[in-house]
């Protein structure tokens, strides 16, 4: 997916009879599955792979149902997502044809979490490239902390928000990928903005909001605010920072 993924665990407390700490196994198995699954992901959804079935899909090769069926599932949740972002998230709309990938990173992000789940983890973060999903608590009374950036000075916090249980983070910016995110209304690279932050319930579409809230300059603010259990925020060309209301933010420091 053309980014580093990272995990962060809090393993189940196992010990012998005598006290001894007890590798936790089923952990490590679910890292290898979560791995695995990302790379199966990023096997069938490139459109930088030519053989890949969206690459194949895009050049007209392929119908849908010729697909595995994930891709179908994920381009209903971009039909979704683009209905909720009124238009400006539109994966039919890009250069080229169609490209899910504003969502389907955080879509995939999301299933690798699923592996530690699954196997009794009780708490887990996945980090895809700066989009975050957790749940569970890193230590008990705590929640997850995730600090974010600020657009024009990598060392520099710009606030840190606050994940108590399941939840995700999702940034969209041009700070380190330069003009990558296209406006679908016109075509052309979106401009205005330095980044566009979405905190929610489910990373897929915390993703897409959050590309959507970049290429719109800001104007999807309001709509996102209507939403349920969702956040957002943005920093401007001359750092001005625009918030709903109710933003889970730990420490908030001058933009």
């Amino acid at each position: 997916m053309g980014t580093v993924v990272s995990f962060s665990l809090r393993e189940a407390e196992r010990t012998t009879a005598d006290g001894a700490a007890v590798r936790d196994v089923a952990a490590e198995a679910a890292l290898e599955r979560a791995e695995a699954k990302l790379r199966w992901v990023d096997e069938v959804f490139s459109t930088w792979k030519p053989q890949s079935p969206v690459s194949r899909l895009r050049r007209g090769e392929i119908e849908l149902d010729a697909a595995p069926p994930e891709v179908a599932e994920v381009l209903e949740l971009c039909r979704t997502a683009r209905e909720v972002s009124e238009g400006w998230f539109d994966p039919w709309s890009m250069p080229g044809g169609l490209d899910p990938t504003g969502l389907v990173k955080g879509w995939a992000a999301e299933r690798a979490l699923d592996e530690f789940k699954i196997a009794g983890v009780p708490a887990a973060m996945i980090n895809a490239g700066g989009d975050i999903a957790a749940y569970g608590r890193p230590a008990a009374g705590r929640p997850w902390r995730i600090g974010i950036r600020h657009p024009l000075a990598e060392d520099r916090l710009l606030l840190m928000v606050e994940l108590d249980g399941p939840g995700a983070v999702a940034t969209s910016g041009t700070y380190e990928r330069g003009e990558h995110l296209i406006d679908p209304h016109t075509g052309a690279p979106a401009y205005g903005l330095l980044s566009a932050t979405v905190v929610g319930l489910d990373l897929a579409f915390a993703d897409a909001l959050a590309t959507a809230l970049f290429v719109s300059g800001g104007r999807l603010l309001e709509r996102i605010s209507r939403l349920a259990g969702y956040h957002g925020f943005t920093v401007s060309g001359d750092g001005i920072v625009r918030a709903t209301r109710g933003l889970p933010v730990a420490l908030k420091t001058a933009a």
